[in-house]
């Protein structure tokens, strides 16, 4: 059972500072083991000095008045040390700061602030290949939170301010005490009434509600650089989610959706271009201008002789790199890989003139033993790989 520390000193529970000491004054007068010589003065002394050291600490008395007792160590009553007890080197604090990280005797976490810092926010841009190469300026439309123009954040109407909860009497938070083998654990949890601010708003702002914020729909300018990327983000300090109460807002996030292209692929900062060339150009060579990413043609040369799959690179001629300067150093490659493409219809005169180009080579008849390595054919080198030589 917990100690009246109240009765103790002769005082009601609502007693202010100033009773409390008077009349702990009268009683150490009365008691103190210097003036009086009788049996049990001086326990009565200590236990006068106690209550007074108790009901003089505001968290300790608010312990008292919700009807536990700080002192209690869960010996049953507070009795001496000893007795079996495998818990009596513990103190209240110590039990409770080992459960509760430091919030022992009652010690609150204190109101939390209702100005919050906002959210991030997220919108996506499609790009070109091309806007992705050359960087854009654009201005885009975003829905996000606002700081409220009424009430400038503070969520009050006009001529009106918050006022300190008088559940919680400001401290956001409502205690509890209860009894364990243990000895006694004090649980908090935030106030319902103000959530726990520790402040309730009486007349909350029209406008918002009393949340100090507004949705609003607003523009935003955005600077995307040359060389970004699929999923790259670009971020707009500060333009994103207002924060609850005005906070600060959390910042804006702009990311790339590139949109394929249909002529170039890209791999990172190089780009890969199929062209399909003729076989007459293949065999003969030829100089044929290709079209780059920006428009402008670039003289490919092609030597006599290309083979299928064959590839050409063209320094410097492929996508920016991000913060970089300089054309080569700066950029990346364009890559061409030749597709030699074979006629499927050919005129009475173009399959005449390819069965003389055949009878000039000796193609009339394909020869798998062409091309043969040590003087060992297609069908020796099968035969070799299987051992039946």
């Amino acid at each position: 059972m917990a100690r009246d520390y109240y009765g103790i000193l002769g005082v009601e529970q609502g007693a202010g500072p100033d009773e409390i000491k008077r009349a702990y004054r009268r009683l150490a007068r009365e008691l103190h083991p210097d003036v009086n010589p009788e049996p049990g003065a001086q326990e009565k002394f200590r236990e006068v000095s106690t209550a007074y050291e108790v009901l003089t600490d505001p968290e300790k008395r608010r312990i008292v008045d919700l009807g536990g007792d700080p002192l209690d160590n869960g010996r049953g009553g507070g009795g001496g040390a000893g007795g079996g007890d495998p818990f009596s080197a513990f103190g209240f604090g110590d039990i409770m700061d080992a459960f509760f990280g430091g919030a022992g005797g009652g010690r609150g976490r204190g109101p939390r602030s209702r100005v919050q810092p906002g959210a991030d926010a997220l919108i996506r841009m499609q790009l070109t290949l091309e806007e992705c190469a050359t960087g854009v300026q654009r201005e885009l439309t975003v829905d996000t939170a606002v700081l409220c123009s009424e009430c400038s954040g503070s969520g009050c109407a006009p001529g009106t301010s918050p006022q300190t909860c008088d559940i919680c009497d400001g401290r956001g938070e409502i205690q509890s005490v209860q009894r364990s083998f243990l000895g006694q654990v004090v649980t908090s949890r935030p106030c319902p009434t103000c959530r726990g601010l520790g402040e309730v708003i009486p007349e909350p702002c029209r406008q918002c509600a009393g949340d100090g914020r507004v949705r609003s729909r607003r523009s935003v300018g955005v600077r995307i650089p040359a060389g970004v990327a699929d999923g790259m983000r670009v971020r707009l300090a500060g333009q994103g989610e207002v924060g609850a109460g005005g906070g600060p807002a959390g910042d804006l996030y702009v990311e790339v959706e590139e949109v394929p292209h249909e002529v170039f692929q890209r791999d990172g900062t190089d780009l890969h271009v199929t062209l399909p060339l003729p076989m007459t150009a293949a065999a003969l060579g030829a100089t044929l201008p290709l079209p780059m990413l920006d428009g402008a043609l670039e003289d490919l040369d092609i030597e006599p002789g290309t083979q299928a799959g064959a590839m050409r690179t063209l320094r410097g001629k492929g996508m920016p790199r991000l913060r970089s300067t300089g054309r080569i150093d700066g950029y990346g490659d364009l890559i061409v890989h030749i597709d030699v493409t074979v006629p499927t219809k050919l005129d009475k005169e173009q399959t005449e003139l390819l069965r003389q180009l055949a009878k000039l080579r000796g193609e009339e008849q394909p020869d798998l033993a062409v091309g043969a390595r040590n003087g060992h054919g297609l069908f020796s080198r099968l035969r070799d790989s299987f051992g039946g030589r």
